[in-house]
């Protein structure tokens, strides 16, 4: 199996994240026969699994695949998520936030775009956070997931409605359609707590 289709697979479904994508969607967009796409995932699978130093594996729900870790992980990812120091909002969860909320519905790839990095890690962060969740799928090929603010966001910030977040719409003409995310961080600055705090107080 040629080695740069394999690259193309893998890149893909890691800028997909949880995501995933068809088998079909693969095919149509490397225009590439749906057999030889589906050997080169083989391929691909295996070669991680074969790999005792790779954290990584292919995961098959129907006829999409996901770029996941393997299960041996999930203890770790258990002790980061319930870690306090994991349950703080940061500067890159709380940017994405910013974007999430000025421009939902919105894919993860369109977050990557605005922001210029992947988001994969601060999207996952505030949907445990419940701050985020999903809002459905685009109409396009790989349906990607898109995402919102949820209610506990309003809460959390606050905030009665959507309506109550700084008016940016003259400011996003004048910046090109940019995100001046310095207002949603300047209103929202002191919120950079623990996620659970005042869970944990009302439980005190």
């Amino acid at each position: 199996m040629h080695n740069s289709l394999i690259q193309k697979i893998e890149t893909l479904l890691f800028v997909l994240g949880d995501e995933g994508i068809k088998l079909r969607d693969l095919a149509s967009v490397l225009e590439i026969h749906p057999e030889t796409i589906k050997q080169a995932i083989d391929e691909l699978e295996q070669k991680y699994q074969n790999n005792v130093n790779s954290a990584l594996t292919i995961l098959q729900t129907g006829d999409r695949y996901t770029l996941t870790t393997k299960k041996e992980m999930a203890d770790l990812i258990k002790q980061y998520i319930t870690n306090p120091l994991s349950n703080t909002i940061s500067q890159a969860a709380l940017e994405t936030l910013s974007i999430i909320a000025y421009k939902q519905p919105i894919s993860r790839s369109q977050v990557d775009e605005i922001r210029g990095v992947n988001s994969h890690g601060a999207i996952q962060r505030l949907v445990q956070a419940r701050l985020v969740e999903k809002k459905g799928r685009m109409d396009v090929p790989g349906r990607p997931i898109l995402y919102g603010t949820s209610e506990y966001f309003l809460d959390y910030f606050g905030l009665r409605s959507m309506e109550d977040l700084p008016d940016i719409t003259q400011m996003e003409e004048e910046m090109n359609k940019e995100i001046p995310q310095d207002l949603f961080f300047e209103r929202f600055a002191d919120k950079k707590l623990l996620i659970d705090e005042e869970k944990t107080e009302n439980e005190d």
